[in-house]
């Protein structure tokens, strides 16, 4: 077996310590002669260790005591449409910052349930750069102010958290989430599938002010709402327990290897090796993204000539790099640089685009 360098989106790269723990652990966990899999989530083993990852969780990021952390079952594009059910009355309006796909998503899923105010977008500018914060047009009655802390498509990043007033702001986190340190303070909810910077797929972290749980809304049934499942710690209904274990061994390899400090300094000199790659190829290879706000965990780029895609694609395969054809609606090339991406497969994949523009310059 080899392992090849992944630079998938998502479901993305792993930590190879992590892998190979629950490799070991997969038949005997905890020395309960079983998988954790085959636990219940009401054992005391299996809540043993949930009450360790939320610890775990909360030295990583800060988090202050007035926040509920949640594990819940799904995608993140399932709480595009949640959110506003928990966060708004009806008849309320929401304010969205629209900067790429996924935030225009979130805008499109919630307005069954929330009046969208699209308070500001760079759609025009086709998402090469942020909405400069003074054109924003901000509701201070607003339910809430929607951003996408990171386009995984478009690939632009707030590098700071923006200012909203005293309207509680919610950042969708799923690409960035853990990529460096975060204030949470600033947030009144921050939500990310687990399968960038987290874990495998089928997770998604919540993490909400406690006040906003008690938010008076419309009737709903009980398992669509935050409030139960914070009451429930996390287990209203079976959890993911696959996922949350995985999870927990992610953020054990975080905290050994610096924690969030020593990612944000890992995330720069990847990000900013690829990027001097593709600024310094004399236009063989191309981004467009305003250099202020371009992504340290997703990298879109083009060739000069489009026509050299498909042998790009296919000899980057074979040389081990895993993962690189952009997404369907930009087209070109997509390098994800998540935490368990290295170094050295940056610099593996950098080497090989010196060598393809030598051979097919």
């Amino acid at each position: 077996m080899s392992r090849v360098w992944n630079f998938s989106a998502g479901p993305a790269a792993l930590p190879l310590p992590v892998l190979e723990r629950a490799q070991r652990e997969l038949l005997d966990w905890n020395a309960s002669g079983a998988s954790v899999m085959e636990q219940s989530h009401r054992g005391k083993r299996f809540i043993a260790m949930a009450h360790k990852v939320d610890a775990d969780l909360r030295e990583l990021m800060g988090i202050p005591d007035n926040y509920a952390v949640l594990f819940e079952q799904g995608g993140a594009t399932q709480h595009f449409a949640q959110i506003p059910m928990n966060l708004a009355r009806e008849g309320d309006s929401a304010d969205y910052i629209i900067t790429g796909h996924w935030s225009e998503k979130a805008a499109n899923e919630g307005a069954p349930y929330v009046h969208v105010n699209v308070a500001a977008t760079s759609k025009a500018e086709s998402f090469l750069r942020m909405p400069a914060r003074e054109t924003w047009q901000l509701d201070p009655k607003a339910a809430y102010v929607h951003i996408a802390t990171n386009e995984t498509i478009h690939g632009v990043q707030f590098k700071q958290v923006p200012e909203v007033g005293d309207v509680p702001l919610v950042a969708d986190m799923s690409s960035d989430i853990l990529s460096g340190p975060v204030d949470v303070s600033r947030y009144g909810l921050i939500y990310a599938g687990a399968q960038k910077n987290i874990g495998p797929s089928g997770l998604v972290l919540i993490i909400i002010r406690r006040d906003l749980l008690e938010r008076p809304i419309r009737p709903m049934a009980k398992i669509f709402r935050y409030l139960e499942h914070a009451a429930n710690d996390s287990m209203l209904n079976t959890p993911n327990t696959w996922g949350w274990y995985l999870a927990g061994l992610t953020f054990e390899w975080l905290k050994d290897n610096g924690g969030l400090v020593a990612m944000a300094e890992r995330n720069r000199q990847k990000s900013e090796l690829l990027y001097a790659t593709i600024d310094g190829s004399g236009g063989y290879y191309r981004n467009p993204i305003d250099p202020p706000v371009r992504s340290r965990m997703n990298v879109p780029f083009t060739l000069h000539d489009s026509a050299l895609d498909a042998a790009f694609l296919q000899e980057s395969e074979a040389a081990g790099l895993m993962a690189l054809k952009g997404h369907k609606a930009l087209g070109g090339m997509r390098a994800s640089l998540y935490n368990a991406v290295p170094l050295e497969a940056v610099h593996a994949l950098v080497d090989f685009m010196h060598d393809f523009a030598h051979r097919h310059g």
